[in-house]
């Protein structure tokens, strides 16, 4: 069923949050030290509500990594094919630092309305 014409599509509205929080989350996963995909969609998943995929990530890992804030390298593996790791440059350490910053004000004046 459509919602109505002025009604909030509540599962639009949750995906675009979600997708907004991601790449906040993934930089703040690759601070703490080099993660290989796999790894970070196992991480990524586990916070309630973020709901991804693989088919999520990937994507935006090779977008991230095109506009120079992560850096990759294959390591073999021997149980299997090689795992790309990610890590931040530090383009990516000064974005995640700015989006932190926002994200923190925002946070902050969007619970004060709640609270209202």
């Amino acid at each position: 069923m459509k919602p109505k014409t002025g009604a909030i599509d509540f599962g639009n509205w949750t995906t675009q949050v979600r997708k907004g929080l991601l790449e906040l989350c993934i930089l703040n996963l690759l601070s703490r030290g080099e993660l290989y995909g796999y790894d970070l969609v196992k991480r990524l998943a586990s916070i309630e509500g973020l709901v991804i995929t693989e088919g999520t990530i990937y994507p935006l890992l090779s977008r991230l990594h095109k506009a120079g804030m992560l850096k990759t390298r294959l390591v073999e593996s021997s149980s299997g094919p090689a795992r790309k790791y990610y890590a931040l440059t530090i383009k990516g350490q000064r974005d995640k630092i700015r989006l932190n910053a926002y994200w923190k004000e925002l946070s902050q004046g969007v619970s004060g309305l709640l609270h209202e």
